[in-house]
């Protein structure tokens, strides 16, 4: 288990700033390139690359960095969000609660047989119409075609791509890969923070700045993702060959100025708000970051945004 303690943190940030965030970047780029030149290595036995994580554990970057390391080792890749294969949420074959709620974290909200389809297809390398998917409208699109030729890659990345249920045959022949803040923060009283956490600070960013949600929206959320973790990812992620911290030892200090504020506003009003204690009490001695001084290839500019990569 990787511990990070808040004093080591908190001197780093005032002290060396620079070196500190060169470092956290360095160590995460250090584990994906350690999967990328295992897949060079293969010599193409495993052209489909399936990516898997719970929400907010920056697959879409990882996915993203692993194909630049791939390009520049003279690979040619070709991208695929799981997300395309959703489908509209009143189709009748959603999974829906007790409440009538649909569930978005169940797998029987893709499309599977055709994101089976296309995965063969694709392994044989033959042409697919990729759809895409319009979150505003909620319904599925016309997207592009995509041919793979002999020797080039497909990364599929989505929480759902290390479930056989998802892949179908294809997962037995993938190079397959687990993302997820695996790292604890410690504070004085080495009370120690679950990565959970972490990720919900990032999803606490994004649903603010990018999504239109206020911070109970996001925690109410919470909770519903955490059980779709338990029950469709997390029972898959020991098919995984690699398994990637995405920690930055950073970011937390990024975070605070951003929903700490807005947070403790809520302490009196949130039913529910005892199970985010901690995650208050951590923000409260975590000292602040300046934005600016986020890379723009950060993993961190996927949840605050002002990144050189398209999301």
């Amino acid at each position: 288990m990787k511990v990070l303690d808040l004093q080591t943190m908190n001197y780093s940030v005032h002290n060396e700033a620079q070196a500190f965030i060169r470092q956290a970047e360095e160590n995460y780029r250090n584990e994906i390139k350690n999967v990328a030149d295992s897949i060079i290595e293969r010599n193409n036995d495993y052209p489909i690359i399936l990516i898997s994580g719970p929400s907010g554990s920056a697959k879409t970057t990882t996915a993203l960095r692993l194909g630049t390391l791939l390009e520049q080792a003279g690979r040619v890749v070709h991208p695929i969000s799981m997300d395309n294969y959703f489908r509209p949420v009143d189709d009748p074959a959603n999974e829906v609660e007790e409440d009538g709620r649909v569930d978005l974290e169940s797998p029987k909200r893709l499309d599977m047989d055709l994101l089976n389809e296309h995965l063969e297809m694709l392994w044989e390398c033959r042409e697919i119409d990729m759809p895409t998917f319009d979150f505003a409208t909620q319904t599925r699109c016309p997207g592009k075609k995509l041919n793979r030729k002999p020797g080039e890659f497909v990364i599929l990345e989505g929480i759902h791509a290390l479930n056989p249920e998802i892949t179908g045959s294809i997962g037995n022949h993938a190079t397959t890969v687990y993302v997820s803040v695996r790292t604890r923060l410690k504070n004085d009283e080495s009370n120690l923070l679950h990565p959970s956490k972490v990720r919900l600070m990032r999803r606490i960013v994004r649903d603010k700045l990018f999504r239109g949600r206020v911070i109970e929206e996001t925690l109410d959320f919470f909770k519903w993702v955490s059980r779709g973790e338990e029950r469709f990812i997390m029972p898959y992620k020991g098919k995984a060959m690699f398994d990637i911290d995405t920690f930055i030892a950073y970011e937390p200090a990024v975070y605070k100025p951003l929903i700490l504020d807005e947070l403790t506003s809520i302490k009196e009003t949130y039913p529910d708000y005892d199970n985010f204690r901690d995650l208050e009490e951590f923000l409260t001695e975590i000292d602040g970051m300046d934005t600016d001084l986020v890379p723009l290839n950060s993993l961190v500019r996927e949840f605050i945004g002002g990144s050189h990569y398209e999301y």
